[in-house]
């Protein structure tokens, strides 16, 4: 199967910058790596293929060989070879793409720095907290630049020195046949440099662990779940990298009288028998003071009545949601001897038809006797 063109491959023009030519290799890189597409047969062809590309455009010599005669200048350039060395084309993989896929260092300076890991902190909230807003402070225990030695980890009045093992690079390539892999310097730890002297403040990490307060703005609306990020309030990088973030997770704590839904409220607001049977008005609670609502004579227990926009307005936008009052009739209790005589006197002039007083309790009494009759037949 003859070769694709090269600039087909990575989807580029001819007349791409290196720059151009890098960025596309690093895309179909990341997309295809053996890593992210385990035991995927076409993925692991699609990455080797533009791996070869890459090695051919991103070199000036070979890239003029390659516009000029195609992949036959490249045989003929290299006696036959293929045009490139496939280990250094997988060590540059490692040194330039695999840091981006999995998050590891990259270089600067001619040494490697590592971004600061990100820190999670979960943050109770009142309900009125959460949906008016909260600025409050918090403490946190985090990695932090080690002020004596800047964070380089050596004495005062000394410096760190080039390793002698990875050269200041951090890394080390091992290379066997056809396969090269980097790793971490075991000598300098990835660093790139060595301390003869370490700081006695930080032992030579560069980094101590330090208690912060920070202040939080919390927007008004927000929910169980979600996350306000604090860009660089992280761990410390290593080597002058970027500080991790700080993400605060909102936990909304659980309410006395209210139930959230998203952006609804609901609360149980107990109503007297006798207010449930005549009819009345009931004063009920909101996030905004008390409200009034007209109970109509013969209200049953677990009726619900809707006010409308006195739920939560969403951190996201929307509409302001509603808040639901669900009826719960209560049955007297602690009667007197006389108060429990009215009642059985009531309760006697409601005999002789119960459809008429009590609905429900026929209809059931109905269904009870169909039920016991199905099972006898």
């Amino acid at each position: 199967m003859a070769k694709r063109d090269y600039y087909e491959v990575l989807e580029v023009s001819k007349t791409a910058t290196e720059a151009e030519i890098k960025k596309a290799y690093r895309r179909f890189a990341m997309k295809f790596h053996p890593d992210r597409n385990p035991g995927n047969a076409a993925a692991e062809e699609s990455f080797k293929e533009a791996k070869e590309a890459y090695e051919v455009l991103s070199d000036p010599q070979k890239r003029a060989a390659y516009d000029q005669f195609g992949h036959a200048g490249l045989n003929a350039q290299h006696g036959g070879g293929g045009g490139m060395d496939p280990g250094e084309a997988f060590g540059d993989i490692f040194g330039e793409v695999f840091g981006d896929i999995f998050g590891g260092g990259r270089r600067g300076g001619g040494r490697q720095v590592f971004r600061g890991a990100d820190l999670r902190y979960e943050l109770e909230l009142q309900l009125e907290q959460a949906v008016f807003g909260h600025t409050g402070e918090i403490d946190v225990t985090t990695l932090v630049e080690c002020t004596p030695c800047g964070g380089n980890g050596a004495a005062k009045g000394t410096t760190p020195i080039r390793c002698t093992t990875c050269g200041g690079t951090g890394q080390v390539r091992m290379q066997q046949g056809f396969f090269a892999v980097q790793q971490p310097c075991s000598r300098c730890k990835g660093r790139g440099m060595q301390i003869e002297t370490p700081c006695d403040h930080c032992y030579g990490h560069g980094r101590v662990r330090k208690a912060r307060t920070l202040q939080v703005k919390i927007p008004a609306g927000v929910d169980t779940g979600d996350r306000i990020r604090l860009s660089g309030e992280g761990e410390a990088g290593r080597n002058g990298g970027p500080a991790g973030d700080l993400y605060v997770e909102v936990a909304v704590l659980k309410h006395d009288i209210f139930e959230r839904d998203g952006a609804d409220l609901s609360c149980e607001v107990p109503v007297t028998f006798t207010t449930a049977a005549l009819g009345g008005e009931v004063e009920v609670p909101t996030l905004e003071g008390s409200a009034k609502i007209k109970v109509p004579a013969e209200t049953q227990s677990g009726r619900v009545f809707r006010l409308r926009e006195q739920g939560v307005r969403p951190v996201r936008g929307g509409g302001r949601g509603d808040l639901y009052c669900r009826v719960v009739v209560e049955t007297p209790v602690n009667l007197s001897h006389d108060q429990k005589a009215l009642l059985k006197e009531f309760e006697a002039t409601l005999q002789g038809d119960p459809s008429r007083h009590n609905p429900r309790e026929a209809t059931w009494l109905d269904g009870v006797k169909k039920f016991f009759g199905s099972m006898r037949t």
